[in-house]
């Protein structure tokens, strides 16, 4: 039911490279409050994480160096308004905790700055973070760029890094909540110590695709408005 919710997504196949890592360069289509095609590039598989200081719900700051520990890190790109998303939580929820004595840190972020969607703004945040009562933290990506650092096309969208913090997977949770369950199954590989199956989930995959509401990422013209580069 949820494919009505997946526009069509343009992946361009090409790699920009920087030093020794690379990036997937896609394209967020117009629609749905993307006011037009908004090109991102998005980590490659075996990219380092970029690291992040981001304002959570608990009205603390979180960097991705806070949890260095952890065996591997999740971070979830996730938002309060799409019904997609939404309709993941209690499933991020279990993973979330089922995966905490494993040694693994769930971390989800809102890429949707409060002034484009009412329902994605901090405080909503907040009282979704408490009815839910999250397990981990929920942060506020105002200014979009750790999003840009990461590239994700959709909410929810999930980043698997093993312990080396190099992206092993990335992509959906699961097919429609049915099999494939990629994100279980990409970190048990993960402490495993093996490869992951299906690394990438993509739209026009078929069942291994990534779907769900696109993330609302501001124009040019309107970053430059706002003084964000």
């Amino acid at each position: 039911m949820y494919r009505r919710f997946a526009c069509r997504m343009v992946v361009l196949g090409i790699i920009a490279g920087v030093g020794s890592a690379s990036a997937d360069v896609v394209v967020v289509p117009a629609g749905h409050g993307v006011l037009r095609d908004i090109e991102i590039k998005q980590l490659a598989i075996g990219d380092p994480a970029p690291d992040f200081e981001l304002f959570g719900v608990d009205f603390r700051y979180h960097s991705l160096a806070r949890y260095e520990d952890a065996k591997a890190v999740v971070i979830m790109f996730i938002c309060n308004h799409c019904r997609v998303s939404a309709d993941y939580e209690d499933t991020l929820i279990e993973l979330a905790n089922r995966y905490r004595e494993k040694g693994v840190q769930f971390i989800a972020i809102n890429p949707n700055p409060g002034h484009k969607v009412a329902a994605d703004g901090f405080l909503k945040m907040v009282e979704r973070a408490q009815q839910k009562d999250f397990p981990f933290p929920y942060l506020y990506d105002e200014t979009q760029k750790t999003a840009h650092a990461y590239g994700p096309e959709r909410t929810p969208h999930i980043f698997v890094f093993g312990q080396d913090r190099k992206l092993a997977y990335k992509g959906s949770i699961d097919n429609y909540h049915e099999p494939p369950f990629f994100l279980a199954d990409a970190l048990d590989a993960v402490l495993d110590g093996k490869p992951v199956q299906t690394p990438v989930t993509r739209e026009g995959m078929g069942q291994y695709q990534v779907f769900g509401c696109t993330v609302k990422y501001l124009t040019p013209e309107e970053r430059k408005a706002k003084g964000l580069r």
